[in-house]
């Protein structure tokens, strides 16, 4: 087999002897027949040259499909994977299951049947890859479809199926949060209207505002989360860090007095800013001192402060006297409607998503929230954001 160079040269040697002295003839057909052998030797290059580009390009655009594509023939021997299905090739472990399962499949599809099949990966990290594979079909000369390979794709689920258990468990949260209060509002409303006294008609007429505030609670806190959580851009402005924990506290001193809990606010550098969403770095805080209220017992004490620290960051933190934070609850307080002392929420109406809310601001600032805790002796949140333009400041690093 010659090469394309090789094959012109060789074509054009045999033009050289026909025209040359070498061959003495005074027909013009072996010229011309050499002619048109050079001009379908080069018809040929030229297409085979086309069909190389167009599978170059095939594969190229094959690898960028983020899914694994593998084809096979009838004998599930593999003839082609893409990028991402290469990845299973001689793997070990866990990914050696998927490269079993690939084989499997496209052998079972070279016969002509379908399968799905999914793979856990315990990882870490974990990950869930879905598998589905079938035949090849093409007609034959009697119209009769012929099966002449296989095919696979290969797809990460993991994400899909971690944003299914969320949403699952947020529709049976949010149930569940709902369904309590609504059905004592109906209960509380039969009684009242089946009772003389006027004493406990006021009392039950107390807990219906209560359950009925805690519906409304909820579902404000839900609109909020939904609001930082879209991906419409925030209102981005230039903040004073000052006002951000006036504000936060101002929010919590009815419920700090009628708790009988102290709210200690240290001085906070007015010349400290940052740029965000003044409302939502406001919820934030507030909902950090709104936390530490409900969770510490009467006579206890809440303090806040913001400082600047040496990398030119502003730490607001939000400590207390507490009940504190079991350790094994500390990794789990940010998720919606996690709560560690449910009898404890219920009292004080807690909906179980104010640290979620706390979390989505944080990451819609770049900032970053750290929270430190021991039972029985109170809780620290420290929420951190840049500062504006941070100057390097002469303090001593801890």
């Amino acid at each position: 087999m010659f090469g394309s160079r090789a094959l012109r040269n060789r074509l054009d040697r045999i033009r050289a002897r026909v025209d040359g002295p070498v061959i003495r003839t005074s027909s013009p057909t072996v010229g011309e027949a050499v002619d048109r052998l050079a001009s379908s030797v080069e018809r040929h290059l030229a297409d085979h040259a086309a069909e190389t580009a167009a599978a170059s390009r095939l594969t190229r655009a094959f690898d960028l499909i983020p899914q694994g594509i593998v084809l096979a023939d009838v004998t599930g021997t593999i003839a082609f994977r893409n990028r991402a299905a290469s990845g299973f090739v001689d793997a070990r472990h866990g990914e050696a299951l998927v490269e079993q399962a690939i084989g499997e499949m496209l052998a079972a599809a070279g016969l002509g049947k379908r399968g799905t099949r999914t793979i856990d990966l315990f990882g870490p990290p974990r990950r869930a890859i879905e598998l589905r594979a079938g035949p090849l079909r093409v007609d034959d000369e009697a119209g009769e479809p012929t099966v002449v390979g296989a095919f696979l794709i290969l797809d990460d689920v993991s994400e899909r199926q971690r944003l299914d258990a969320v949403r699952r468990d947020f529709v049976a949260n949010i149930s569940h949060e709902l369904k309590t209060p609504i059905g004592a509002l109906g209960v509380l409303a039969e009684t009242i209207v089946a009772e003389d006294d006027p004493a406990v008609t006021a009392r039950l007429a107390e807990r219906m505002q209560q359950e009925a505030f805690r519906v409304a609670s909820t579902i404000d806190d839900l609109m909020q989360l939904s609001r930082i959580e879209s991906d419409e851009p925030t209102d981005l402005e230039l903040v004073a860090v000052a006002e951000v924990v006036d504000g936060a506290v101002d929010r919590t001193r009815a419920a700090a007095a009628m708790a009988e809990v102290d709210v200690l606010v240290e001085p906070v550098d007015p010349s400290l800013f940052v740029i965000g969403d003044r409302a939502q770095l406001v919820s934030a805080v507030a909902n950090l001192c709104d936390n530490a209220v409900k969770y510490t017992d009467a006579g206890g004490e809440v303090r806040v402060s913001a400082t600047r620290d040496y990398t030119g960051w502003v730490s607001i933190v939000v400590s207390d006297t507490g009940v504190g934070i079991p350790a094994r609850d500390l990794e789990r307080i940010f998720e919606r409607f996690y709560r560690v002392d449910r009898a404890r929420s219920r009292e004080t109406g807690g909906t179980g998503l104010g640290l979620s809310i706390v979390r989505h601001v944080v990451a819609n600032h770049h900032g970053e929230i750290t929270v430190r805790s021991r039972e029985g002796e109170g809780s620290t949140f420290t929420f951190r954001v840049p500062l504006v333009s941070p100057e390097p400041i002469d303090v001593d690093r801890p």
